[in-house]
């Protein structure tokens, strides 16, 4: 079979997103990658593109050259001579410990470290002429036949697996923190349709060796107060049985910052489809501004069943503005026993599913944050696949819901006016 590369093409201003482009401008900040090497590598148009990128997004300095750091001062003739002095016995013990730690290794894990990596390490030690080839296999009772049969398997397999690195790019533009499970799901047809036999554990051990594993994140930022004199709700959620969208919404307030300060976001979501149906991002925690989030999911309601609302019992949920909107559409409200985060924990997760998987990069401004923010909600209710959903996104799961009862409400009000019901 032929291994065709794909071949990348030039894209324009509007191909790419605010969390692309900060997403790029962090890689070139740390080190990863220069700004001429960003630009190649995901075909961005233009000299300048990512230059700019950096002088609007970036944390450093970008608006002159970067200075190179200092040369080290030189040693004196007396540490220079104990250097060299101590440089045999530091050598010596440095390979004791490293063979015995490679023993280990190849003994209780099977890692193989010596047939794996004794070409790459002979072949450079080769370049400086210090060994051979030869001479290297002989002192591991390796054969060069074993070695060059390893090394060529190993090509082919790089050749094989070349489109995989595009494909992953291609998905983190728009899900930059999706973890290995969710993305082999996405990309499992696209591998067959290409010809690449690579299961699920074999894509964890490709994304290790192209350093694209994505770590976890902590952060926790207490917004709740829960001590106060307004009226609370009992916790109803605790025993809803979900079998539907629109059954029951879970309501939370997040912390964000950017570098102008601190900023809240009132989310709204279904507890059944996990689809975030209103927002509000807001200078200060005010009912007001939640309320904005919780009109938000109101409006977009594709039935009118009945509702639960839960949410922790803050200030702005027990206000008598946000009751009072929950009266007048006939919500029954619900509230957590106390302060206790795992009875709110959907609204927590997803939460830590925007501020872990989305909103990575401190945003300049309020604006900045808000367009992100947009982003961010987009991508996670129409791309992002849920493991309690069947790995579904929960756009799918909520419009194909709601639309199988909107249907089955209507054949019964059918049923029941043509008298068939008699």
């Amino acid at each position: 079979m032929d291994n065709v590369t794909p071949t990348r093409k030039k894209r324009t201003q509007r191909d790419y997103n605010l969390g692309f482009k900060l997403a790029v401008v962090d890689q070139v900040e740390k080190g990863e990658l220069t700004y001429k090497q960003a630009q190649k590598i995901y075909g961005i148009q233009g000299r300048s593109t990512v230059l700019r990128w950096l002088r609007k997004h970036g944390k450093l300095d970008w608006s002159r050259s970067r200075i190179s750091p200092m040369n080290p001062s030189q040693e004196t003739p007396e540490q220079k001579i104990k250097r060299l002095e101590r440089e045999p016995e530091d050598e010596r013990l440095r390979n004791l410990l490293l063979n015995e730690m490679v023993d280990i290794m190849d003994r209780e894990y099977g890692a193989g470290l010596r047939k794996k990596y004794l070409f790459q390490g002979a072949r450079t030690l080769q370049g400086q002429g210090k060994v051979s080839l030869s001479r290297s296999c002989a002192l591991f009772g390796l054969s060069r036949q074993g070695v060059y049969q390893r090394l060529k398997r190993r090509r082919m397999r790089q050749v094989e697996l070349a489109p995989v690195k595009d494909l992953v790019q291609c998905v983190r533009k728009r899900l930059p923190r999706l973890r290995t499970r969710k993305l082999y799901h996405l990309l499992h047809e696209e591998l067959r349709n290409l010809g690449i036999k690579l299961g699920r554990d074999g894509l964890f051990d490709y994304l290790r060796q192209q350093q694209l594993l994505i770590r976890p994140k902590k952060n926790y930022t207490k917004t709740t107060n829960s001590r106060h004199w307004m009226r609370k709700h009992p916790n109803r959620f605790a025993d809803c049985a979900l079998h539907r969208p629109e059954q029951a919404f879970v309501s939370d307030i997040t912390y964000v910052e950017t570098d102008e300060g601190a900023h809240y976001l009132s989310l709204v979501t279904d507890a059944f489809s996990r689809k975030i149906v209103g927002h509000k991002l807001s200078h200060e925690m005010k009912a007001a501004d939640a309320i904005v989030a919780l009109k938000q999911a109101i409006r977009n309601r594709l039935s009118s069943q009945p509702l639960l609302h839960h949410s922790d019992r803050g200030l702005q949920y027990c206000s008598s503005l946000y009751q009072g909107v929950l009266q007048k559409h006939q919500i029954q409200p619900s509230m957590t026993d106390g302060y206790d985060c795992y009875q709110n924990v959907l609204a927590e997760r997803i939460n830590g599913i925007l501020k872990q998987e989305f909103l990575l990069y401190r945003c300049r401004t309020f604006a900045e944050l808000s367009m992100l923010i947009e982003e961010s909600v987009e991508a996670y209710n129409t791309l992002r696949p849920h493991l309690s959903l069947n790995m579904k996104t929960p756009q799918e799961v909520h419009e194909k819901a709601s639309n199988r009862e909107v249907l089955a409400s209507s054949k019964l009000s059918t049923y029941f006016r043509t008298g068939q019901c008699n």
